[in-house]
């Protein structure tokens, strides 16, 4: 009888994590390098990658390392300011408070947000290959 309502919790556990799974859609957006100063309301660019030690891909760390970058927020094409944001676990609550300010309403909830490419073992990143990817639950 307990086994049975252990596999009856079970299955139902996973249908409803499943339900969650599929109504959960995420999207995604790219701060680039790139300028888009004739656009209306705000627009976000990535300015530079100030530093990265994150851990590289195949390297055993100790630490997992952080990224740092400018990003510039415009309106209406005018510069409103440049933000130095560290990318790691302890700013991560902050990070989101400061796209949430700069994004439209249907972007605002941010899920993820990292910046890309991740380094490589033995692997120099150029640094206008660099962008920032912001997921977000649509």
């Amino acid at each position: 009888m307990k086994k049975s309502l252990l596999l009856f919790f079970l299955i139902l556990g996973s249908i409803t994590f499943a339900q969650n799974a599929k109504t959960e859609n995420v999207q995604s957006l790219k701060i680039t390098q790139k300028k888009c100063l004739k656009k209306k309301g705000f627009n976000l660019v990535l300015k530079e990658v100030v530093s990265d030690s994150r851990c590289p891909e195949g390297v055993t760390c100790v630490w997992a390392g952080e990224a740092s970058a400018i990003i510039s927020a415009y309106k209406d094409s005018k510069l409103v300011e440049d933000h130095t944001m560290v990318f790691s676990m302890k700013n991560e609550e902050e990070n989101k408070q400061w796209f949430s300010k700069y994004l439209p309403e249907k972007q605002k909830k941010i899920k993820s947000f990292s910046v890309l490419p991740y380094p490589k073992e033995g692997g120099k990143i150029n640094p206008k290959n660099y962008y920032v990817k912001i997921g977000y639950i649509k």
